[in-house]
């Protein structure tokens, strides 16, 4: 029997592409390995955000063929679709598979275990799997990629790994993005943007929580544009209530929407009802105006602004976060000095900070006027450490408050506390051991580590 191991990088929605994958290999019969190194076949799904991904990807390939020479490695993920040739090339690499023809790789595998048997280099040619398939063919490794602006499939399967180790589950219900920023080289890896059926999505969800499964996270490339390809057109809200409405989810949570997806209505939806989390990721790159125009981002620093006022009008406690692009091209220091401004006048919760970094083919790779690689350094270090201050501030604004949070697994194994989340995306941990997926009643206490002390309630109810 064929063994496979899924190699993992980048974001959530490149984790649904390889949970999805990973459900059709098994239905197909092949069976997961539990390391790389005993696999027959290594898959490894790549991200291509930033160079130091490509250069992640690429440093992992490599370690892989030494660990286990007799493994073919198929690369796939955004860095395949977008250099094919600088996978290839690669020691080891057998197939480089894009996104456009990643829904073929169990198909891929199918004519593998079928046609290459147990002959000498276990590949089966080409020509045997069907040339028309290809649009790229040549060199050691076969590539098999194409126009990823043709692709209308949707892979998703809930990622059940990462965060919180089983206890939340993702479910990618949209991919793609049509909106074309200046620095983010994703539509073009990912293409447009795609939607998945509501039906399969209240069915995946409902499956989940009767699972067992109690808080389920809704991500995608561009949250906010989910359904605008169907037919019936479907807005993200509509889904939403429609989960609430037709599924038993105790608590759901969306990950990054767009600032201007953010509406009045979508803020009364999550006051309504304790079931939707208190949470809100809403990229802002800058607070300067003038470079959020040069990014092709379609708001302008007030326009945001209004969005964090209206949510803590009604939502007093939400988590807000943000992510932050230092050192983007032309940024001069009293711009970057004005995001700085901006994001300290905001009650933000956390910030993700990243270091701009040259993606081929993007509007602001071709500007003349590229920040120095050290003066980005420093502003990325000056905005992390605002984002540290941010965070000690919501922080200390939840000491003393009741809160209902869900413990996670303890992979650390501590010996006298639980890790958990609370609805508003805050971290603590919980005096005492308790099984992980328990909704937990807590006062939160220290400021240091956040600890929270268990309620009575929950003390009397045997999670102990």
């Amino acid at each position: 029997m064929t063994t496979f191991y899924i190699e993992q990088f980048g974001c959530r929605a490149t984790q649904a592409d390889a949970a999805a994958i990973e459900r059709q290999l098994r239905d197909r019969g092949f069976a997961a390995a539990n390391e790389s190194a005993s696999a027959d076949v290594v898959i490894v799904n790549t991200c291509t955000v930033t160079a130091a991904a490509d250069a992640q990807a690429r440093e992992a390939i490599r370690k892989l063929h030494a660990r286990n020479p007799a493994a073919r490695v198929i690369a796939t993920g955004c860095y395949a679709q977008r250099a094919p040739e600088e996978l290839a090339a690669l020691p080891g690499v057998s197939w480089v598979v894009g996104n456009s023809h990643k829904p073929e790789i169990p198909w891929l595998m199918d004519s593998m275990a079928g046609a290459a048997g147990d002959s000498a280099g276990g590949f089966v040619a080409a020509s045997a799997l069907g040339e028309e398939k290809f649009s790229l063919l040549h060199g050691p490794a076969k590539i098999l990629t194409g126009n990823i602006f043709e692709q209308r499939a949707l892979l998703a399967a809930p990622v059940m790994g990462g965060e919180g180790n089983h206890t939340r589950p993702v479910v990618k219900i949209q991919d793609g993005c049509n909106s074309r920023c200046a620095y983010c080289v994703i539509p073009f890896v990912r293409g447009r943007s795609r939607s998945l059926e509501p039906g399969q999505v209240i069915e995946e969800i409902a499956q989940l929580s009767a699972a067992g499964y109690r808080e389920i996270v809704l991500s995608g490339i561009n949250l906010g544009t989910y359904g605008r390809d169907l037919s019936p057109r479907v807005g993200l809200i509509d889904l939403l209530r429609r989960i609430l409405d037709e599924t038993g989810v105790e608590r759901l949570r969306i990950s990054s929407i767009e600032p201007m997806d953010v509406t009045e209505e979508l803020i009364a939806l999550f006051a309504a009802s304790e079931r939707m989390a208190q949470h809100f990721h809403m990229p802002l790159q800058s607070g300067c105006d003038r470079v959020l125009a040069a990014m092709h981002r379609w708001y302008r620093a007030e326009h945001y602004a209004r969005r964090v006022e209206l949510i803590r009008e009604r939502l007093p406690h939400a988590g807000i976060g943000a992510d932050v692009i230092a050192g983007f091209p032309g940024e001069t220091d009293a711009e970057h000095a004005e995001t700085v401004v901006f994001i300290e006048r905001l009650p933000f919760s956390y910030l993700h900070v990243f270091s701009y970094s040259k993606r081929p083919g993007t509007r602001a790779a071709e500007v003349a006027n590229q920040v120095a690689a050290p003066v980005v350094k420093n502003r990325a270090r000056e905005l992390r450490a605002l984002g540290e201050e941010k965070a000690r501030e919501f922080r200390r604004s939840q000491v003393g408050r009741e809160l209902r949070v869900l413990t996670l697994r303890d992979e650390r194994g501590s010996a006298d506390s639980t890790p958990a989340l609370s609805s508003n995306y805050l971290r603590v941990g919980v005096r005492g051991k308790f099984a992980a997926n328990e909704w937990v009643e807590v006062t939160v206490g220290e400021t240091d580590g956040l600890i929270g002390e268990p309620a009575l309630s929950t003390l009397l109810s045997g999670y102990r």
